[in-house]
């Protein structure tokens, strides 16, 4: 028995392992195209104003279709059918970018957009997968080593396209660029053929969970309610990185060309801070989630007050506390919460909800930053402060299973 118990634990790590592993060169893949995207738009011939509306639009895209991805998912049990085939459009709309011609700006906005839409696609399903795994080692600890590996890519991607600039040169930035797109298919066809290699070793990881409990239809219940509202007010209160890059770049607190090493730092963080809190939030609940919310809160006043390159840093430090909570606890406490018969339901409205509630937030607060800075600072840290709020009720009616 104690044998078969262990393979069980055995197999179940070495899925989530494996998983992460494909999460991070998806994440090396798409996390490092982020890192340029914005300057090679422009220099395809879009506009500011173009480039705002399709990172929205791309955004809006990559949140609200998991709806419609996780319940697919739930009614067919096609998990793999749909990972594979997000995975696979996700990935390889990245180096597709490297043959979008000189003022080929509509195309090049096509395919990130395309690249969006295929996060949405596998993004329910995969995390069903993983949540079954997860069950059998730890749910913090599951979703926390994804997390790690996950920005583990996020980190090598933009500084792997750093030295591929650097070797290029940047004389002809957009040729540059096009190479560094042309490199990112690497990674692209590892994700891909790894996420087929997974799927043909385990293709039945619902078997990891044990049916404690069985429910036909998705039910809104109280626990999950309370828990959309605390997610949705923390990423309201979450200010997209390109804001911090903007303010560092106007305020000169860091060389221009190391502001992509800046974002590179913070997935860093995130990383470990996704390793810490998710091995807390297996020890003491929904209390980890409190606490790393609380050491994210105030974040934007470090950052968004100063022109100072160590408080900025530091900011930037809890800001990747922020992020790391987010990826990988926030997912662990809602799967704690959600059924396992329609976990991918359940998680295509959480994210779904936490994406609207992020491009409304960002919204917001990078119209506060050009009215005044404090104000931003203000608001971000009273949604994240009355997130926390929301998670002692949820603590309190002791809905949530420990």
């Amino acid at each position: 028995m104690r044998e078969r118990k262990f393979s069980a634990h055995s197999g179940a790590m070495t899925f989530i392992l494996l998983m992460g592993i494909v999460s991070l060169f998806s994440d090396m893949t798409h996390e490092g195209a982020r890192s340029i995207l914005g300057e090679y738009l422009n220099l395809t011939g879009a506009s500011a104003a173009t480039i705002g509306f399709v990172s929205g639009v791309g955004e809006l895209c990559g949140y609200s279709l998991r709806l419609l991805s996780g319940f697919l998912a739930d009614k067919s049990r096609r998990y793999w059918t749909l990972v594979i085939f997000g995975y696979t459009l996700q990935v390889l709309a990245i180096p597709a970018l490297a043959l979008v011609p000189e003022n080929g700006w509509i195309l090049a906005c096509g395919l990130v957009i395309l690249e969006r839409i295929g996060k949405a696609v596998k993004k329910p399903a995969k995390n069903t997968l993983v949540s079954f795994a997860a069950s059998e080692v730890g749910t913090g600890k599951g979703f926390a080593y994804q997390e790690f590996l996950d920005q583990l890519g996020a980190f090598l991607g933009p500084v792997i396209l750093f030295v591929v600039t650097l070797i290029k040169g940047t004389g002809k930035l957009f040729s540059a660029y096009r190479l560094c797109f042309a490199a990112l298919g690497i990674p692209a066809a590892v994700t891909v053929a790894l996420v087929f290699f997974a799927q043909r070793k385990y293709p039945h990881p619902e078997v990891f969970e044990k049916d404690e409990e069985e429910q036909t239809e998705f039910r809104f219940r109280p626990a999950f309610v309370l828990y959309m509202v605390a997610i949705c007010l923390f990423a309201f209160g979450f200010a997209d990185f390109t804001l911090i890059t903007l303010h560092a770049a106007r305020t000169h607190a860091f060389p221009t060309a190391t502001l992509s090493l800046l974002y590179a730092g913070a997935m860093a963080v995130d990383a470990f801070a996704a390793l810490f809190f998710g091995w807390l939030f297996d020890k003491i609940g929904l209390r980890a989630l409190i606490l790393s919310t609380l050491c994210s809160a105030f974040f934007a006043s470090f950052i968004f007050l100063s022109a100072n390159p160590w408080s900025m840093a530091f900011g930037i430090f809890l800001w990747g506390i922020g992020m790391g909570a987010q990826e990988s606890i926030m997912k662990a406490a809602a799967s704690k919460i959600i059924p396992k018969s329609m976990r991918s339901t359940g998680f295509g409205i959480f994210e779904t909800g936490f994406g609207i509630a992020w491009f409304l937030g960002s919204w917001l607060l990078g119209a506060l930053y050009d009215t005044a800075p404090l104000y931003l600072a203000v608001v971000s840290a009273a949604a994240q402060l009355l997130a926390v709020m929301f998670y002692l009720c949820i603590r309190r009616s002791a809905a949530m299973k420990q």
